[in-house]
This record gives C-alpha cells, sequence and structure tokens, in this order.
C-alpha cells in the first residue's frame, strides 16, 4: 500500500482547465476528527484543505437562492445535491494557486463520486477513511460546543446514520481499487496524526 505522494506520481490527473491537481479525499463520520487532521496534513504537507461543509456553509451565508436551499437541507439531515457541492468545489480548486488538495466530507454517497469524477474529470490519489464508533463522536460533538445548529443529539445520529448508509459504499468502491487508507480515529489526535504522517510522506522521507 503505498504513500500518497507515489499514488499522486502514477496520474491520478483532472481535467480542470490550467490544473493537474492531485486530490485526496477525507472520510469519516461526524465528529471524527477529520477536520482536525486535515489542518495537520496542511501545516506538514503543504495540501489546500476543502471542506465540502464549509463551502456549502459559507453558500448559506452568502444569502444566495442556492444557500437558502442547503440550509432547508441540512436541517433535514439530507444530502445536498452532487451539482451544488461539485461547483463549489471546482471553483475553489480552479481559484486556488496550489495543486493539491484535501476534499473534506465528499462524497457523501455513491452519486456525488460518480458526479465528480464525471465532472471533473479527476479520480483521487487515495481516499482517508477516518474510522471512529458513533459513541465517540457523539461524545466529542456534544462537547465541542461551538454553536452550531445541526449538533444536537437527535441529529447527531440521523448524520451517522446517513453517513453510514451513504458513504460506505463509496469507501467500498475505492478500497476495491485500493486506494483507501482506514485509520483509527478513536485515539487521541497525536496518535492519529502519527499513522496519518506516515501515509503522506515518501518512504525514503520522513516528516517531522
Amino acid at each position: 500500500m503505498g504513500t500518497i505522494v507515489e499514488a499522486a506520481n502514477k496520474g491520478a490527473n483532472g481535467s480542470i482547465p490550467g490544473k493537474n491537481p492531485t486530490v485526496v479525499f477525507v472520510l469519516g463520520g461526524p465528529g471524527s476528527g477529520k477536520g482536525t487532521q486535515c489542518a495537520n496534513i496542511v501545516e506538514h504537507f503543504g495540501y489546500t484543505h476543502l471542506s465540502a461543509g464549509d463551502l456549502l456553509r459559507a453558500e448559506i451565508i452568502s444569502g444566495s437562492e442556492n444557500g437558502t436551499m442547503i440550509q432547508n437541507m441540512i436541517k433535514e439531515g439530507k444530502i445536498v445535491p452532487s451539482e451544488v457541492t461539485i461547483k463549489l468545489l471546482q471553483r475553489a480548486i480552479q481559484e486556488s494557486d496550489n495543486d493539491k488538495f484535501l476534499i473534506d466530507g465528499f462524497p457523501r454517497n455513491e452519486e456525488n463520486r460518480a458526479a465528480f469524477e464525471n465532472v471533473t474529470g479527476i479520480e483521487p490519489a487515495s481516499v482517508l477513511f477516518f474510522d471512529c464508533p458513533e459513541e465517540e463522536m457523539e461524545r466529542r460533538l456534544l462537547s465541542r460546543n461551538q454553536g452550531r445548529e445541526d449538533d444536537n443529539i437527535e441529529t447527531i445520529r440521523k448524520r451517522f446514520k446517513v453517513f453510514l448508509e451513504s458513504s460506505l459504499p463509496v469507501i467500498n468502491y475505492y478500497d476495491a481499487k485500493a486506494k483507501v487508507r482506514k485509520i483509527d480515529a478513536a485515539r487521541p489526535v497525536e496518535e492519529v496524526f502519527e499513522t496519518v504522517k506516515a501515509i503522506f510522506a515518501p518512504k525514503n522521507e520522513k516528516a517531522d
């Protein structure tokens, strides 16, 4: 199972004009700690972190028609249509000066996955799956108190159920292509990042 660097060198290329991006999908249930680990990867390995959720929330704040629709769907625990999220991701990749991207919280389902590859022409170099038990995710979400309206116990459980039903087929699809790097995310942040570093660092180089 090679590193991300090796996977990227095999040519997981996209067709976004003027770009030849390396894309790593980052998946995990709500509260799995993937956002924290993405920040660590950005700092140590120079990736740009694109959170599908953050892009959607920014669209909500913008007050656009899309934003209102997104807000209503999130409240109901539904998944936002693929084309909306893909358009936001494409725009973010196009506008960035970087060519290495972590896409966090997307694809959320098989339809997302197929649409992303068809629309952008990008197949991910790898897929990071932060695996964490539901009880631990619940504990983390309820204690972090970030004022997000989708962080109450009922919605958390709904989001976890949606994640299991929708995202696991995506993980299985990429696992069959040997692209999934499964990480035990129930451990302390520092221990989880040690595992992440081993995935991202080239074999002949040790990450700091």
